[in-house]
């Protein structure tokens, strides 16, 4: 999917949501166990729930490669099942050098070696550009770099050096000269509000990949205040505030209508967005 593609999702649907599947066998409705492969439909039918009020879905690699084969298995058929009109992100954190680098993005991106062709890829950043280099000759794909996280951890690190430049400011500075913003996304958490403003100042046409809201508290007004663009420019995620709604039979009906109440909210954000943009015409 290419930039414009995704933004032409995003004012299509009035939605700039990202579903991320972060599936985890015990918590998915009982019943699903019967399937042959659980995982993969309970994930097939939150994605014929809201593939409409979504743009983007986000499977977690750590939720299928904690059950060795099975989870593989599962994985590829969401890969394949996830629909064109859709960014497919794949939440794998890697980061390496040289050859296995390639070997990653290959697992991820070559669908004739792996099964795998997804969109895009998140990805640390603490190795350098010859960790990220690999993925993006890869061509038309995403890398997603994790800039400024939402966990309470990400204080360790990410916050180092002074009032003038911290150590997040500088990984977008030095990642801008990798890629243009039409293969580079930065992961900046939900919880973080105002950072948004300085991240805009070093990334204003960007997309921004925003976890955090839901179960982690971040507001959603919060983030459109500080993080929108004339583009839109954010994918917010949400993940088990949405998936986990309930384990009954009809559960897809009720994670469609948790979906409902995000994308009725991102419209109001995107129409006001419009209506600044006439006004400054």
């Amino acid at each position: 999917m290419t930039r414009q593609q995704l933004i032409d999702q995003i004012f299509l649907k009035e939605s700039f949501l990202c579903i991320g599947l972060d599936t985890d066998i015990k918590l998915i409705p009982p019943f699903l166990l019967d399937y042959e492969d659980p995982v993969f439909e309970f994930n097939k039918r939150i994605i014929d729930a809201t593939h409409d009020l979504c743009v983007a879905y986000k499977p977690n690699s750590a939720f299928y490669e904690s059950r060795g084969v099975d989870g593989w298995k599962s994985l590829v058929a969401t890969c394949k099942y996830l629909p064109a009109s859709c960014l497919r992100i794949i939440d794998a954190k890697r980061g390496d050098i040289g050859n296995t680098s390639s070997m990653y993005a290959k697992a991820f991106f070559d669908e004739q070696s792996s099964g795998m062709n997804f969109d895009a890829i998140t990805i640390t950043p603490y190795m350098g550009s010859d960790s990220v280099k690999p993925f993006l000759a890869f061509e038309d794909k995403w890398v997603i770099l994790l800039a400024l996280t939402s966990n309470e951890g990400s204080k360790d690190f990410q916050f180092f050096g002074n009032d003038d430049s911290y150590l997040f400011e500088s990984v977008v500075q030095k990642a801008n000269t990798w890629a243009a913003d039409d293969r580079m996304m930065y992961v900046v958490g939900a919880t973080w509000g105002d950072a948004f403003l300085d991240i805009r100042k070093l990334a204003p046409t960007h997309f921004l990949l925003v976890p955090g809201i839901g179960a982690q508290g971040g507001s959603l007004k919060e983030i459109c205040k500080h993080g929108l663009n004339k583009d839109c420019g954010l994918l917010v995620n949400a993940s088990r505030s949405i998936l986990y709604v309930s384990k009954e039979e009809n559960f897809a009906e009720r994670v469609r209508e948790e979906a409902l109440k995000i994308q009725k909210k991102m419209a109001l954000e995107l129409q006001q967005l419009g209506r600044r943009s006439l006004e400054h015409r």
